[in-house]
């Protein structure tokens, strides 16, 4: 037999690291009768097969049609290689290669093996908070360099014991070779603490720790990516304790229930949202709330959803197993800070937010906040890609070269590109303060070493003044390629869709610089990837005070009834309008006729703002975008009606606002209830860019419409909008591996970046 043997070489590249490849493919080669080895390399993972032909054919097509669920073979090369005698076939150390483009597993949700042996008292890692083996556990964030062995994590500082080696060297153990396996004898362990460091001891720190929240206390508690700030959801008191400590007023927090049986007792769960809450990735899920609920009414105030997660962790299954409804589990953070991760620094920064914590040692080296998805006009959407999808590549149509692309300054997220992949950041946030700056920093330097990228040119925003911009002009040596904010939008949705352009973009957002210094939002593009031009947008208002107009809506609400009335707005019969004192209103006026800090905008999110404090549902906001948000959620049984709506043919389709604002007047005047105006704002908007969508293909032939930006996070909108243009026989593109907010802006600076280059 020994002289129909062959031998080949195969390279995979991909997720096949620590996620149970090896034993896989050990297992297979025993079932076929391969001979040779498999060994980790800093490309992914390197075999040495030798048998017969059809064996060898039937290997190869297992391997890649059965592999474990964790893995993806991107790419796979085979070539014939002499034989080498192999007498059986094992597993070899693993081995540093120069170049380095293997894929890391993000971190993933504890599996069902695990949980049953977390459950079985006859187990010897019965009720262990930190059990995992290679079909689950952390990953990304507890590796500091590839590849991913043991000693370049931080269990490196655990020793395993003679059990745990045992399992880690067995090819046929679920835990074989899995990095962070651990018992209670020689692994991680939790410690409860009060918040001036002293350890409260207890038998069971955990069932220590449900009697505080049974109580009312507020715990701060260490999981996967970051610490979290727990309460009793049900626990009105602690609800408002733990907003009123860390200065969250309105914004809604995030919850975890034990199960979808749990879930269900105050939410909707649709088929779809069950197989997202339940999926290894385990994000936090908008689900629609039911009414009357058990959960405290400020958990999500003045919303119709609740943000919902199931435990992704031993930990969270063994708090969670003590009778909860549900778990408020919000970032371990203060007000704009990141997620706090290191012991040390939870004392520091949440000691006056928390009553208690639940630490471990294990070392977290990156944060990783929540990821955040919703179910939207048929699709899965992203809010915040994040734990769960990060460092999964976008992939590409085309190789693009190694570039370094900053983001924005609201959710930022960064990218780096390479041959065909492009690796978006987990969530940093917004890039406000210095310490979100750091983390922004940290995490572009940890993914060039784990990815082995080394950027030959920089991409960054149009705005001079983002810190984002003014990090990419503190490199030296390489390139900046600054690239247009709606641009950057249209071309990252391109490039999730793998399509080029040119397209008609709908890039609609709140802020953003536009070419000739005014604040965009409301843009119609013709774009492709390396340029575009604009087709469409809303007509030019101006934001009195600036920034102040975003924090406090009612500017905007003064100037859109000042740009449809002049000063006549004052006496116009409006609730809203008179709840603002004249000293007010007048210095309002007086800083648009003299143009006073008063840039203009053709943004929709401000659109969106001002209708809201017109209809009085909201003057002031305490996070970005709560205005649109419940104006959004006040809207009721979309109706065929809409507002007046007409643009004007200058340089461009300018569409003007004062048409829709002076009929939102009208029916506020009759006395017509805000759910059916907003109902009918919404209606509008649909029409109205369905109508500029016709007119532009008419001009220009084209049929596909791409569309980005925040305000696609609106449902309605969004839905609305693709319906109408799909009867139009439009081809409309979507968001749905990245968010359609600047969470995923840096993609298309990256993709437009790279077309500029060319």
């Amino acid at each position: 037999m020994k002289e129909n043997y062959i031998a080949k070489r195969l390279e995979a590249n991909g997720i096949v690291q620590g996620v149970g490849f090896r034993p896989f493919v050990y297992q297979l080669a025993n079932r076929y009768g391969i001979k040779g080895e498999i060994a980790n390399t800093s490309a992914g993972v390197s075999l040495h097969i030798e048998g017969t032909s059809n064996d060898i054919d039937l290997f190869c097509r297992d391997l890649t049609e059965k592999c474990p669920p964790l893995a993806k073979i991107t790419d796979m090369s085979i070539r014939s290689v002499p034989l080498g005698g192999y007498k059986d076939f094992s597993i070899a150390k693993s081995k540093g290669q120069q170049f380095r483009s293997t894929l890391i597993s993000p971190d993933v949700a504890v599996c069902d093996d695990c949980l049953s042996e977390l459950f079985n008292p006859d187990d010897r890692r019965f009720q262990y908070p930190f059990i995992n083996c290679t079909n689950c556990g952390p990953r990304y964030t507890i590796i500091d360099d590839i590849p991913y062995d043991r000693l370049n994590t931080s269990m490196k500082h655990f020793t395993m014991c003679e059990m745990c080696q045992s399992e880690y060297d067995n090819p046929s153990n679920r835990r074989f070779h899995a990095q962070p396996n651990a018992c209670k004898v020689c692994g991680p362990h939790v410690t409860l603490y009060d918040a001036r460091k002293n350890v409260i001891e207890a038998v069971d720190p955990v069932k220590g720790t449900t009697v505080l929240l049974k109580k009312g206390y507020s715990v701060a508690i260490k999981g996967l990516g970051g610490f979290h700030l727990a309460v009793d959801a049900e626990n009105g008191d602690a609800v408002c304790r733990l907003r009123e400590r860390k200065h969250r007023e309105e914004k809604p927090f995030a919850v975890m229930s034990y199960s979808i049986g749990r879930v269900e007792e105050y939410a909707d769960v649709s088929s779809e949202e069950k197989t997202l809450l339940t999926s290894f990735q385990r994000p936090i899920v908008l689900l629609k709330k039911r009414e009357p609920n058990q959960l405290s009414k400020d958990v999500a105030p003045r919303n119709r959803y609740f943000g919902v997660m199931l435990p992704y962790t031993p930990l969270h299954y063994l708090l969670l197993q003590h009778d909860f409804l549900a778990l408020v589990m919000t970032s371990g953070n203060c007000i704009e800070e990141p997620i706090a991760i290191d012991n040390d620094e939870a004392f520091e920064r949440l000691s006056d937010i928390a009553d208690y914590f639940l630490m471990h040692n294990r070392d977290i080296y990156l944060r990783s906040d929540d990821s955040v998805e919703r179910i939207a006009a048929g699709s899965k959407r992203y809010i915040r890609r994040s734990r769960g999808y990060v460092p999964i590549p976008v992939f590409l149509k085309q190789e693009v070269p190694q570039l370094l692309a900053c983001g924005a300054e609201l959710k930022n997220t960064i990218c780096l590109t390479k041959g065909k992949n492009a690796f978006l950041s987990q969530h940093i946030g917004d890039l406000e303060n210095l310490e979100t700056y750091s983390f922004f920093k940290m995490t572009i330097e940890h993914m060039e070493r784990i990815l082995d990228i080394d950027p030959v040119a920089v991409a960054c925003d149009f705005h001079p003044d983002y810190l984002s911009t003014h990090y990419a002009q503190t490199l030296s040596g390489i390139p900046i390629i600054q690239v247009q904010h709606h641009h950057a939008h249209i071309v990252s949705c391109m490039a999730e869709n793998q399509i080029d352009g040119p397209v008609i973009g709908l890039s609609f957002d709140g802020t953003g610089y536009g070419t000739d210094g005014c604040i965009w939002g409301g843009e119609i593009l013709i774009a492709e990837t390396g340029n575009f031009s604009r087709a469409a947008a809303l007509s030019y208002i101006p934001m009195p005070g600036a920034a102040a107009a975003i924090r406090e809506p009612w500017r905007m609400m003064l100037s859109y009834l000042y740009d449809a009335y002049g000063e006549a707005f004052i006496d116009l019969n409006i609730p809203s309008v008179h709840e603002i004192s004249v000293k007010k209103r007048n210095v309002i006026v007086d800083m648009i006729l003299k143009k006073i800090n008063s840039p203009l905008t053709s943004s929709l999110g401000r659109f969106f703002d001002g209708v809201a404090a017109l209809l009085g549902i909201r003057s002031r906001v305490s996070f970005e975008g709560q205005a649109a948000i419940e104006l959004e959620m006040l809207a009721e049984d979309m109706s065929s009606d809409v507002y007046d709506y007409e643009w004007a043919e200058e340089d461009m389709l300018r569409v003007l606002t004062a048409p829709i604002i002076k009929g939102i007047v009208r029916d506020v005047g009759k006395g017509i209830p805000s759910a059916v105006i907003s109902s009918k704002f919404h209606m509008t908007l649909i029409r109205l860019f369905s109508d500029l969508c016709w007119v532009l293909r008419e001009k220009t032939g084209l049929d596909r419409v791409v569309m980005s930006g925040g305000v696609f996070q609106n449902s309605l909108l969004l839905d609305g909008l693709k319906t109408s243009l799909e009867k139009n026989r439009f081809q409309v593109f979507t968001h749905s591996q990245v968010p359609a907010n600047d969470g995923g802006i840096a993609l298309g600076q990256a993709l437009a970046a790279a077309a500029m280059m060319q």
